[in-house]
């Protein structure tokens, strides 16, 4: 049954209040963008029926399992950390969440709503239609001063980027994503509230909330990591960023050299033959193939260079394979894949976590889609922990000060979010 609402996003941020209550939550939200690939506009999974909690080991094998019991729809999120179950690697630095590499769970409640309405699949829907809709939007909850603080000053930044463009030129590896971590310790937020406030400024095709008991991801992602629609397989890398203009005009010259710009194409065209590397191993022999090259998307704190890369899907690979196959995605590590991976352990100085890891679902078509999680507050709020990275592209082109700028370019609408508290 389909249900029509009146006022659409009230209706979500009621949907969500409600499953809150619940210890575990996954909100995606497309926030109408076109999209070819995508089934819905918003999904909301609510209570778990069954879940899965586990860290790199063979986290991909119970995962697997876990689907084979389960075959409807299942969300949840991989991190960036299983990297040590795919290949043989460590991850040793500091982390300040404490979240799980991997956790999914079969929701009691589901509510899809696209353009013809709101469906809820639940063993009683009318009664979770009622008790979303019976909802009072609540004001933002407590907040305390957030005394935001960096792994890295611009300074050890700058001077990092420089050791790491120095095994580039030795030919350890081509390009990497140097990642940074800004944190607050002994703070009190509002998730929920935080998370409509960045969602309102920065609206992005792959936007979640997830919560899990007392972690919360806040996600405004513009990337997809990995979808699967029929036989086929999807990735779209992002790398190239470019701020927004002032005017009109000002923002197709900026476009334009975006479009142009030596340094943003090597790295998207690096990348995306490390993409179509990793479809290799799930593909059919020939079928890896470019739908789109540097392709430039507007969003409303920055311009964005995406390719599309997709392929047909083997039959005797499993969605959990193809998964394990491309991950991390290429975009968040660098190539070689290994080598730019093992080197950012050692100069990064933090766990990246959910970060640079995937939420997403998979459905009862066995179809899946999973984003990439960047531009995303993670949060603890037992230990009151607030964390979120930036990383960049570091070639040997790259200006460290333009990298530095370019990651408080791609923090600043979650800058701003928190600006007020800190």
């Amino acid at each position: 049954m389909i249900n029509r609402v009146h006022d659409l996003n009230a209706f979500k941020q009621k949907a969500l209040q409600w499953g809150c209550t619940f210890d575990a939550v996954c909100y995606l939200d497309s926030n109408s963008f076109p999209d070819t690939y995508s089934k819905f506009h918003t999904l909301i999974a609510i209570g778990a029926k069954a879940e899965i909690t586990t860290n790199a080991g063979n986290a991909f094998e119970q995962l697997a399992q876990f689907r084979e019991a389960n075959r409807g729809w299942v969300t949840g999120f991989f991190g960036y950390d299983l990297k040590n179950e795919v290949e043989h690697l460590l991850s040793e630095n500091i982390d300040g969440l404490d979240f799980p590499d991997l956790y999914f769970f079969v929701p009691e409640h589901i509510i899809i709503i696209d353009e013809d309405g709101v469906q809820v699949v639940s063993d009683d829907p009318a009664d979770v239609f009622a008790s979303i809709e019976g909802q009072i939007i609540h004001q933002p909850g407590s907040f305390t001063t957030i005394d935001l603080r960096s792994k890295f000053t611009k300074e050890a930044y700058i001077e990092t980027v420089k050791k790491i463009q120095e095994h580039i030129t030795r030919g350890d590896i081509y390009v990497t994503n140097f990642c940074q971590e800004f944190f607050a310790a002994h703070t009190t937020i509002d998730p929920l509230s935080i998370f409509l406030k960045l969602n309102y400024i920065s609206p992005n095709p792959f936007a979640g909330f997830f919560k899990l008991q007392d972690n919360y991801i806040l996600c405004a992602s513009p990337e997809r990591f990995l979808a699967k629609r029929g036989s086929k397989l999807i990735s779209q890398p992002i790398k190239g960023t470019a701020k927004r203009g002032q005017t009109q005009q000002e923002d197709e010259t900026i476009k334009q050299q975006l479009r142009n710009h030596t340094k943003e194409l090597q790295e998207n065209v690096m990348i995306v033959d490390l993409v179509r590397n990793d479809l290799t191993r799930s593909a059919k022999e020939g079928t890896v193939k470019m739908e789109e090259l540097f392709g430039i998307y507007s969003f409303n704190q920055l311009h964005q260079m995406i390719s599309t890369v997709v392929c047909e899907m083997r039959d005797d690979i499993s969605v959990i394979e193809a998964i394990k196959n491309s991950f991390p995605m290429g975009s968040m590590t660098g190539a070689p894949k290994i080598s730019a991976m093992q080197l950012m352990e050692q100069y990064e100085r933090s766990k990246r976590g959910v970060y640079s890891g995937a939420i997403g679902y998979f459905s009862p078509d066995n179809d899946f889609d999973f984003n990439v999680v960047i531009r995303t507050i993670l949060y603890n709020s037992t230990t009151k922990y607030l964390s979120f990275q930036v990383g960049s592209a570091i070639t040997y082109h790259a200006n460290a000060e333009q990298e530095y700028e370019e990651c408080l370019l791609k923090a600043k609408a979650i800058l701003e979010v928190l600006g007020e508290y800190i």
